[in-house]
């Protein structure tokens, strides 16, 4: 039996999909996988990529900007802030913002928001499949 998923924005749901695994990067954890029947879990997402394997079809991927992952009785919900799957990235948009943020980190290693924004592009990078 399938879990059903939702990848849920504050504008939209972008994705409502059965699957037979979802696999996430949460702050306190490191990465979680989750598989039908797993226990209830609730967790704060880190900015990294989220994976999605489908009942049909091929994995699908997105870019999340933190948020929260809850599973409970095979339903899970990803709840973002920013989230884009894959086919929504805009590769050299992200690669010039990865560029800005690492000139910004070079000049100031403790720049915080540089560091924000550097990890967003490199989970858009990876969402694309331009870094691994």
């Amino acid at each position: 039996m399938p879990m059903q998923v939702e990848l849920v924005s504050p504008e939209r749901i972008l994705l409502s999909v059965e699957a037979i695994m979802v696999r996430a990067r949460t702050l306190s954890g490191g990465d979680i996988a989750f598989l039908t029947g797993h226990a209830a879990f609730i967790g704060a997402l880190a900015t990294w990529r989220v994976d999605i394997t489908p009942v049909d079809g091929a994995p699908l991927l997105a870019a999340v900007h933190g948020g929260f992952i809850s599973i409970n009785h095979d339903h899970v919900k990803i709840l973002s802030d920013l989230a884009e799957l894959a086919d929504q990235v805009d590769v050299a948009r992200a690669q010039a913002a990865a560029d800005r943020a690492e000139a910004e980190l070079g000049a100031d290693a403790e720049d915080v928001a540089a560091g924000a924004a550097l990890a967003r592009a490199h989970a858009r990078l990876r969402t694309a499949g331009v870094l691994v």
